[in-house]
């Protein structure tokens, strides 16, 4: 059996489709299982829902999202600060475009990310993968200077969550939120050549009481 043959594949395939056409909210299960020439319960056995259909096809594109970001790390002759700064753009760019061309399938995702948190933070979590080894790759050959790179990707993710999702976007263009990342770029790069220690404040406030024991 071939991808193509595979219900599953099948359904989500439909889906997608329909979703960039008509819409995550006006599309229904019946219209589905028309476009696939299935009855509705037999969607059923493979989907609980229609929000289970939008939460794999949101998760297909994280994960592929995520790979395209994890070639950065084999690029030639990037330093650290540039693989850094190509992570960024690139993660800018490529939201940015599915905006523009795709504005339903952006409206579903944050239909799922609202209604499914954990799926979100499963995104968050396969790109902070790659901004840690970013930063261990900057540690090893001494352009950085991070003691915990675990921590240190969540603050950029932090410093860098509005270029990130198209629903805090506002009205920017494109050239405007490359001029506004450049600068958030520039000291968050700073601060990693510097060797700036960001210590989690849970941490410290358990030290702080460690010493006064």
């Amino acid at each position: 059996m071939t991808d193509s043959d595979d219900p599953r594949t099948k359904i989500i395939e439909a889906a997608r489709s329909r979703f960039k056409h008509y819409g995550y909210t006006k599309t229904t299960m019946a219209e589905l299982a028309e476009d696939c020439e299935m009855s509705p319960g037999n969607i059923y056995r493979y989907f609980p829902g229609k929000l289970d259909i939008a939460e794999e096809i949101c998760r297909n594109a994280s994960i592929q999202n995520a790979a395209a970001l994890s070639h950065i790390l084999t690029r030639p002759g990037r330093s650290a600060a540039e693989r850094l700064y190509d992570f960024l753009f690139q993660d800018l760019r490529e939201t940015f475009h599915t905006l523009e061309q795709d504005p339903k399938i952006v409206e579903m995702a944050h239909i799922v990310a609202t209604e499914r948190p954990q799926f979100l933070n499963e995104g968050v979590k396969r790109e902070r993968e790659v901004l840690q080894r970013i930063i261990e790759f900057g540690n090893a050959s001494g352009e950085f200077r991070v003691a915990d790179p675990v921590f240190f990707a969540e603050i950029i993710q932090s410093a860098t969550m509005k270029f990130m999702y198209p629903q805090l976007f506002t009205s920017l263009s494109l050239e405007q939120l490359e001029r506004e990342l450049k600068g958030v770029y520039t000291m968050i790069s700073t601060a990693l050549m510097a060797g700036i220690e960001l210590a989690d404040p849970g941490v410290q406030a358990l030290e702080s009481l460690s010493e006064e024991a």
